[in-house]
């Protein structure tokens, strides 16, 4: 599947297998928002790598705008290092926000042909309370 004018979502996992499943679970109702895995280090062990997000974020760069969904914290701290090495400009991270239902909302709302601002404002709702 090519990368469409439809906000693209990248999802960085330590698992490829937790990867492999939030995208099946996006496909099975919609086809044609891009989801991009960077999941595993690079020699498919559980861990992150920044060449595989970074990788995952050029494939969309400059074609469309992203958002980048992680599971765990130091996936997020590789995820900004890959933004600030390499000046990904069209991706932002969905800071705090669940893996799965954070990335299904996004898929549903991009398929809509919403903005990624406007995504982003509606993946808030999902932040746990922290009060």
């Amino acid at each position: 599947m090519g990368v469409s004018n439809k906000v693209a979502l990248i999802i960085v996992s330590h698992s490829i297998h937790i990867g492999e499943g939030v995208k099946e679970l996006i496909s099975q109702v919609i086809t044609d928002v891009p989801v991009m895995l960077a999941c595993g280090t690079s020699d498919n062990e559980i861990g992150t790598s920044i060449e595989k997000i970074q990788a995952a974020m050029k494939s969309v760069n400059g074609k469309s705008e992203a958002i980048l969904f992680y599971d765990l914290g130091s996936a997020k701290m590789n995820a900004e290092m890959a933004i600030e090495m390499y000046s990904i400009k069209n991706t932002e991270i969905a800071e705090g926000i669940p893996i799965v239902e954070g990335a299904y909302v996004a898929a549903v709302e991009s398929n809509m042909g919403k903005a990624k601002s406007d995504i982003l404002k509606s993946l808030q709702k999902l932040k746990a309370d922290e009060s």
